[in-house]
């Protein structure tokens, strides 16, 4: 049988996803700062990869708000931007919103267990000052009804603008302020149970919404002079 034209697409894709989600987590987690300078050609050597996907990666990293590009001269990561991430904010809350008020009429009892579950990781992790996980128990409690709804917009759109906020919200959760969303977590879970969606979706947004002390003081900062 003949090689197919289009063979290799897909393993082109594949490295160049997996660049783009590489790279993406180093910024968010802060190993690529904001303001570092960063070259196509050590990310490659540090992925294993050849410098085209890297480049690919880069080029939607900068369609997402994380990497700024003047050809010729230097890629870097973006700094912390005051409009950038309150666009973000706002976006975000009013996707977590859509999403339970559309996942909620038809939210499964094993949907909402599983929603219980991952908030008793995410208090624990707060317990234990672990942000990683902590982050990652958020992300699993958010994903349900970003899933249940069944809305793959949605989940579009998250997956841009996310990013933007997980970088302030690791010191969100790093302080006592991250323990007030286990509280909004079982608000929601509890107005899941009882099938009110518009309840279930209003504090959904208030739940993003609490941020906004974190995003003030931590934007404060990055105005402020050298």
């Amino acid at each position: 049988m003949p090689i197919p034209e289009r063979g290799g697409l897909i393993a082109r894709s594949l490295l160049r996803d997996d660049a783009f989600r590489s790279i993406r987590s180093a910024i968010v987690d802060g190993t690529l700062a904001p303001g570092e300078r960063i070259n196509d050609g050590d990310l490659a050597q540090w992925l294993g990869v050849s410098r085209t996907p890297v480049r690919e990666a880069l080029a939607r990293l900068e369609e997402a708000g994380l990497v700024q590009t003047k050809p010729g001269r230097y890629t870097m990561v973006s700094p912390l931007d005051p409009r950038a991430v309150r666009a973000a904010q706002s976006v975000v809350a009013a996707m977590h919103e859509l999403a339970v008020r559309e996942a909620v009429p038809t939210m499964s009892p094993a949907e909402i267990e599983a929603m219980r579950a991952a908030n008793a990781r995410f208090a624990a992790a707060l317990r234990a000052d672990d942000v990683e996980a902590a982050i990652a128990a958020d992300d699993e409690f958010h994903e349900v009804a970003v899933t249940a709804s069944g809305n793959p917009a949605l989940a579009a759109v998250l997956d841009q603008f996310t990013p933007v906020l997980r970088r302030l919200e690791r010191l969100r959760f790093s302080s006592l302020r991250g323990r007030e969303s286990v509280d909004l977590h079982d608000r929601i879970i509890a107005l899941c149970e009882r099938r009110d969606s518009e309840g279930a979706g209003a504090v959904a947004r208030a739940n993003w919404q609490a941020l906004d002390p974190l995003v003030q003081a931590a934007l404060g900062d990055v105005a402020q002079p050298a």
